[in-house]
């Protein structure tokens, strides 16, 4: 049953035990899940990733069958979904398990996919395509969040932020978070202060880059390297930026160290995490150990020297540098 994103939120939903989300606009897809959808399911939640469901499928199906999961009730949201687990799917909702509700979130999904004709067609789920965000509903997003949080801006500085944005809600959040700190003590911002304030779009790949390789998501960084045209200007943000999110990393093992558990210790962290990068921060935290940062701090100072002194092959040092941190090998490039 297709069931569109303004729908979904007068839609009564226990009766419904399975979800699929896709769509290119990853932002409002979570948002969804957060706002429409925890809210009115189960507490008890999983996340997979669909590789990880797909390389151990036979135990996953047991697990659910034998109800062998802690809780009662569970609610399972399976990321990056494809039709590579369309059998699994349709094996578990033809089994009409009690007490378990499945999400799946999908990028875009072709008009053939068997897993959206399986959605689509079955009055018993829910299929809801997401589409991406222009100017004019990311500028609904600034005006709404100007108006809760009392926040006066121009319009010339409201189109600079949706600009900025690039079509991404989630960047344009991430801004909005840091313009509700920056005007607390301030009765009037001007528009140099939000040039200097917010980032470019482009930074996001920069940053999304470094997590991916901290996070050792090999084929995610591959693709970022290859979408993008990094130049000699890049490098030394680049490796700032794996520099800052390692002191990161640092002082949240030693708060894990002293009260050994990683959510509170990742909740209680300043300048806040903000929730979009909390479940890959605890990736990169159960991959990596102290002394392992600590050498990787190390490392990326070096490489930085290193491209200092060598500018005209800088783009190809970064590139060996952080793919050979990412798949754990050398001598890649």
């Amino acid at each position: 049953m297709i069931v569109k994103t303004f729908e979904i939120k007068k839609k009564e939903l226990n009766n419904f035990k399975f979800f699929l989300i896709y769509g290119n606009n990853s932002g409002l897809i979570d948002e969804i899940i957060e706002n429409d959808l925890k809210p009115k399911l189960s507490k008890n939640i999983y996340n997979y990733d669909e590789n990880e469901i797909l390389q151990n499928d036979e135990n996953f199906k047991d697990d659910i069958l034998s109800k062998s999961f802690f809780d009662n009730e569970k609610l399972i949201i399976i990321s990056r979904t494809t039709d590579k687990i369309f059998k699994l799917i349709e094996e578990i909702i033809d089994k009409n398990i009690k007490d378990i509700v499945i999400i799946l979130k999908a990028s875009t999904l072709e008009k053939k996919s068997k897993l959206r004709n399986l959605f689509e067609k079955n009055s018993d789920v829910i299929c809801t395509p997401v589409y991406e965000d222009n100017n004019q509903s990311l500028s609904m997003i600034v005006r709404e969040f100007l108006k809760k949080n009392n926040i006066n801006l121009s319009q010339q500085i409201i189109n600079i932020l949706t600009e900025r944005a690039k079509g991404d809600r989630i960047n344009l959040k991430n801004e909005l978070d840091k313009l509700k700190y920056f005007s607390q003590n301030k009765s009037k911002i001007e528009i140099d202060e939000i040039l200097n304030l917010t980032n470019l779009a482009e930074n996001y790949n920069i940053s999304e880059l470094v997590d991916n390789s901290l996070a050792q998501n090999k084929k995610r960084t591959l693709y970022i390297f290859n979408e993008n045209n990094f130049v000699s200007d890049d490098c030394i943000l680049i490796l700032r930026t794996y520099l800052s999110k390692l002191k990161r990393l640092l002082k949240l093992k030693s708060a894990m160290t002293q009260n050994n558990n990683l959510d509170q210790a990742i909740s209680s962290y300043k300048p806040p995490i903000f929730w979009k990068e909390k479940d890959i921060v605890k990736q990169q935290l159960k991959i990596l150990d102290f002394d392992e940062i600590q050498d990787l701090i190390m490392n990326t100072n070096e490489i930085e020297y290193q491209i200092k002194k060598n500018p005209g092959v800088s783009t190809l040092l970064l590139k060996n540098f952080i793919l050979e941190k990412t798949l754990n090998t050398n001598n890649l490039l």
